[in-house]
């Protein structure tokens, strides 16, 4: 019972002292903390262990333990647009861009019934990652029918905004965006890619963008981090 009361204190401390500080800081040794909080360590272990669980503190094996990344808020609304689809940077940060592969290939059946062309339509797949301030926040796949974009390269993936490049090189001003969002879990390579423990909680968003001409341009399947990402909304109550 005792060493369970030790537990409680030792972790409303530690989440005192998190609050104090910014995201992926560095918190005191374990040594440090033992001799702050008056604990043992293994008291402190397993408050710690429960705060790594609830993705509060991350421990970087031979670098120590840190406070936990913010996270990236996406408002909602009914009445959202393009500009306020997933794929624009709505948070604070730098938001950085790395592709990873870049192909050209006929979309086949399914590409072909969420892209609304033949089979046999040649189109453009990308996958690249996001990054917010240094931290891999998504994995992004997104196809384009390739008569759309003629001559387009991977390089025009990872700089600026592509729909900016859209407009400015190719005249296509996107409209509107149909975007469901539901949970999932990262599988091997998205783990990898977004330095997660296999099967980690995650969202998946399925986009599929039309531009002025209501024309599909774009189709993308995106895996966000369940605990770098989460959404906002605001819900008006109807009186009477």
């Amino acid at each position: 019972m005792r060493s369970a009361v030790k537990r409680t204190q030792a972790r409303e401390a530690i989440l005192a002292m998190v609050a104090a500080m910014g995201a992926g800081e560095t918190l005191p040794s374990e040594h440090e903390l033992c001799q702050t909080l008056g604990v043992s360590r293994p008291t402190l272990r397993a408050a710690v262990d429960e705060l790594v669980e609830e993705q509060l503190l991350v421990r970087r094996p031979g670098r120590g333990t840190f406070t936990g990344p913010s996270k990236v808020a996406q408002p909602l609304a009914p009445t959202a647009g393009v500009a306020n689809s997933f794929r624009v940077p709505l948070s604070e940060g730098v938001w950085e861009s790395r592709t990873l592969i870049f192909e050209r290939a006929t979309a086949g059946a399914r590409l072909a019934r969420a892209l609304s062309v033949s089979p046999s339509e040649p189109i453009v797949k990308v996958e690249r990652l996001r990054i917010v301030n240094g931290a891999p926040l998504a994995v992004e796949r997104i196809h384009v029918p390739e008569r759309h974009v003629p001559a387009i390269t991977g390089d025009d993936f990872q700089s600026g905004s592509f729909y900016q490049l859209l407009h400015s090189r190719y005249g296509i001003t996107m409209a509107r965006a149909a975007q469901s969002i539901e949970a999932t879990v990262t599988d091997e390579r998205e783990s990898e890619l977004l330095e997660v423990p296999p099967y980690s909680p995650a969202l998946l968003f399925d986009v599929t963008t039309r531009d002025t001409r209501d024309r599909i341009i774009e189709y993308t399947r995106a895996v966000y981090r369940g605990d770098r990402y989460r959404i906002d909304s605001d819900l008006v109550f109807a009186t009477g």
